[in-house]
């Protein structure tokens, strides 16, 4: 029989229509039943009719319809993710944990993103109206309130940013939080610098949200600790690699001591934009300026950038995220939970003892 012969016997090619389970069934003589249970992996048909089976379901082009499927089932065991910066290399490598976490407990992911036309409130509603069962939110900025709202709703779980408790009904868990200890992870960089022997430290601000304050915060703590409360220089910013470049401009402005000998950015990306703005303007790093990141994105794991940084674990995270998910879920779980984890530095190749002001 020749291939037009063959394609002019499938139901898609005759009624233009997608091939369905009682086309398979007709095909190789079987109940739709027994088809389903061999298309589904369970336990009863032969060997020989499930090769029949898989043989007659390939030959007509038969796909699942997995939607159709989860509404039987009256679940749809999907988890909805919305991603704040699609630009963000952490994010996309948080979002890669999120799913795989997801499908080794059995469920699978609808993502939904924040962009220049799309706000927050926009992408989370797509995710509700997707019927997922719960929602992972990576760094909203959404206020306190509207997120126990949204958990009323359905099992929300917010990774990356502290949530304030809110007073619950009994029986309501509130909003899951799975984090980083920020304020820490700054620490952390501050105090590497300052063991190399810096003291002009420079923070590079990532502007509004919890996420910055805290952040910020971490940097002032770790200053005055270490008795640097002197040298305290917050540099206004955002989140973006064109931030740091700008901040070149003023880290650059005075020479002398007053000159920061080392700079804390917000993020991996801000700090990228500055190592490429003192690359440009002949300051060498680490020798000129160290310059530390935070997020330990695949970007600053580049051989030719080789970023200071300090990581989250974003697995973890991803790990913490769906555990917490699945235990309101499937086990019926009450209680709020929220999950600190320590940050760790990864010191790289852009951090040495500071230059000899003497020489700038």
């Amino acid at each position: 029989m020749s291939s037009d012969e063959l394609s002019s016997r499938t139901p898609e090619a005759s009624s233009g229509r997608r091939p369905r389970l009682d086309d398979v069934a007709a095909e190789v003589g079987l109940s739709t039943a027994s088809v389903s249970l061999v298309l589904r992996g369970a336990p009863g048909p032969s060997a020989a009719t499930r090769e029949r089976v898989l043989e007659a379901a390939a030959r007509l082009g038969y796909r699942p319809d997995r939607a159709a499927s989860l509404l039987a089932r009256r679940r749809s065991r999907l988890v909805g993710v919305m991603m704040k910066d699609v630009r963000n290399p952490f994010q996309a490598e948080l979002v890669e944990d999120v799913q795989e976490a997801a499908e080794r407990q059995g469920y699978d992911v609808v993502l939904s993103a924040v962009t220049r036309g799309r706000d927050e409130r926009r992408a989370v509603e797509t995710l509700v109206d997707s019927r997922c069962e719960a929602l992972v939110l990576l760094g909203p900025d959404a206020p306190a309130a509207d997120l126990a709202a949204l958990d009323r709703q359905l099992p929300v779980v917010v990774v990356g940013r502290p949530v304030p408790a809110l007073r619950t009904a009994p029986g309501e868990a509130g909003v899951d939080v799975v984090r980083a200890a920020d304020d820490e992870g700054v620490g952390l960089a501050v105090e590497h610098l300052a063991g190399l022997g810096h003291r002009a430290i420079t923070y590079l601000d990532g502007g509004r949200g919890t996420i910055a304050a805290a952040r910020r915060r971490g940097y002032t703590r770790a200053m005055k600790r270490l008795g640097l409360g002197g040298y305290l220089s917050v540099v206004p910013g955002d989140r973006t690699e064109e931030s740091g470049t700008r901040a070149a401009d003023a880290l650059l402005e005075e020479r002398g001591g007053a000159r920061p000998t080392a700079a804390v950015a917000f993020n991996d990306r801000t700090a990228v934009g500055l190592l490429d703005a003192l690359i440009r303007a002949g300051v060498p790093v680490p020798d000129g300026m160290s310059v530390v990141g935070y997020d330990d994105s695949p970007l600053a794991r580049l051989a030719h950038v080789d970023l200071t940084t300090v990581s989250q674990d974003t697995a973890a995270q991803a790990e913490h995220a769906l555990a917490a998910l699945v235990e309101r879920l499937d086990g019926g779980r009450t209680a709020h939970r929220e999950v600190v984890l320590p940050p760790r530095l990864v010191v790289r190749g852009t951090t040495a003892p500071p230059p000899n002001t003497a020489d700038l």
